[in-house]
């Protein structure tokens, strides 16, 4: 059981000016309605997850929760333990994260963001706030275009405009291209390498691997995401980087998405614009089929155990501290 440290000796996490941000749509999002910061906002969080709970906190809008950058930038924890912390502290209700649909047209990408409550939030409050914010960024109808004019309605004549000097062409230097066979999937796992040198593979493996990772790009997702989902919550050490990526191409696979999601007939149902996504092995899915932020599996990891991640791994007992400390969460917010 995980003891309360409650002891005013644990250092006051200092957010440092070298934290980045978050690449355009990712990162921190504040959830409206919380109460102006106290200095005993998370003294019911064990010390490491109060910790990173007040280093979180003050974080600006938009700035980076990756645990890789969690990691560097704060200098208690490393990232197999900010990862754990990050889970316990979704489970708590601090934290959700969501797949967010940016942009419009042929120009739509999926995003994770990181959706932040200083005050935790039970999970009928993060399944009503997950679905207005889904509701919120659905496309809205497009108006019909103006009605012409009747044929005996006379034109107004346009006025004559001055023909303006063409500017000088620009010029494009050139660039090197990728191969003309090179499919998504395969430029996605050539990207796993500089996210993270332990998981660098040659061509010969991204060929090798590069089935696996087109099933997940016909399932809706963008290579950032593919990156970001493989490259989670690495092990110190990995020996082999063909076979791990293959396991984790292969155990987080996200879920095929409805007809409704990957197309719009007129006049039907539009296609969603957010998701709500595990805390764990962020697999997306609507949000009242998460609880505590996790996924039927991640909340049951004996059923489906993962040897290679850090919170199936990582600490003993993390999972019954967890369970213990949701379960004293819940009946102090039935008493608010």
């Amino acid at each position: 059981m995980a003891i309360q440290n409650l002891s005013s000796a644990l250092p006051t996490p200092a957010v440092p000016a070298s934290h980045p941000k978050a690449g355009p749509g990712y990162g921190k999002r504040s959830v409206p309605d919380q109460r102006p910061p106290r200095a005993d906002d998370f003294t019911l969080l064990p010390e490491r997850e109060r910790y990173i709970a007040g280093y979180v906190d003050q974080l600006p809008e938009g700035a980076a929760m990756n645990i890789k950058s969690l990691a560097k930038c704060q200098p208690l924890y490393g990232q197999m333990a900010v990862g754990s912390a990050l889970r316990a502290l979704g489970v708590a209700g601090h934290l959700r994260h969501a797949r967010c649909a940016v942009g419009e047209g042929d120009q739509v990408r999926w995003v994770t963001r990181t959706f932040w409550s200083r005050t935790a939030r039970d999970n009928e409050w993060w399944n009503t706030y997950l679905t207005a914010e889904a509701e919120h960024r659905a496309p809205q109808p497009v108006a019909a275009p103006p009605t012409p004019p009747p044929p005996w309605v006379p034109a107004e004549p346009e006025p004559p405009v001055a023909a303006a000097p063409e500017p000088p062409a620009p010029v494009v230097p050139k660039q090197r291209t990728a191969p003309a066979d090179a499919s998504p999937a395969y430029l996605a796992l050539t990207r796993l390498g500089p996210a993270d040198k332990r998981l660098g593979l040659s061509e010969d493996d991204c060929r090798e691997l590069e089935e696996l990772a087109a099933e997940w790009f016909a399932r809706g997702v963008n290579t950032d995401y593919l990156v970001h989902t493989v490259t989670a919550g690495l092990p110190e050490t990995v020996d082999s980087p063909l076979g791990f990526v293959r396991k984790r191409l292969v155990t987080k696979l996200p879920p095929r998405l409805p007809a409704a999601a990957t197309t719009a007939p007129a006049g039907g149902t539009p296609t969603p614009r957010l998701m709500a996504e595990c805390t764990d092995c962020g697999a997306p899915g609507k949000a009242e089929a998460f609880r505590d932020g996790l996924c039927g599996p991640c909340r049951h990891p004996a059923r489906n155990p993962d040897a290679t991640d850090p919170a199936s791994a990582g600490e003993p007992g993390i999972e019954r501290d967890i369970q213990a400390h949701v379960k004293r969460l819940r009946e102090q917010l039935r008493l608010r």
